[in-house]
């Protein structure tokens, strides 16, 4: 179902609200740096290996052994939430420059060429 006139002109203008005000929201995305699956799985053991290890230091009477521990489970929650320098998804077709859509351009209208453009033809 289509939006009406009225819709998509708020529509629009909570796109250009959006991107002036909260520019920073809007971008985090494109970035490249995103949570790795991989770091949190390793952060998430060595967490878990630090808590055993903090346990241990309880129960035996060696400070030591709860401070190395201590360290290792905030090492791992450290590897588990920083974010890792991730590649580009979108590749360029051989013979295809990668173009920045134009800011110009409204939600809908990129929609609707990305459509047209799977549809393998222009309108």
């Amino acid at each position: 179902m289509p939006l009406s006139e009225q819709e998509q002109r708020l529509l629009d203008e909570m796109e250009r609200h959006l991107l002036r005000n909260d520019a920073d929201v809007v971008s985090a995305p494109r970035d490249g740096r995103t949570l790795s699956y991989r770091n949190i799985v390793y952060g998430t053991i060595l967490v878990l290996l630090g808590l055993g290890g903090l346990i241990v230091g309880v129960s035996v009477p060696l400070v030591v052994v709860g401070v190395i521990a201590f360290a290792v489970m905030l090492g791992g929650v450290i590897l588990a939430v920083t974010p890792t320098k991730g590649t580009p998804r979108v590749q360029a077709e051989p013979g295809r420059p990668v173009k920045a859509p134009a800011s110009s351009t409204s939600f809908m209208d990129r929609m609707n060429e990305r459509w047209d453009r799977r549809q393998g033809g222009d309108r």
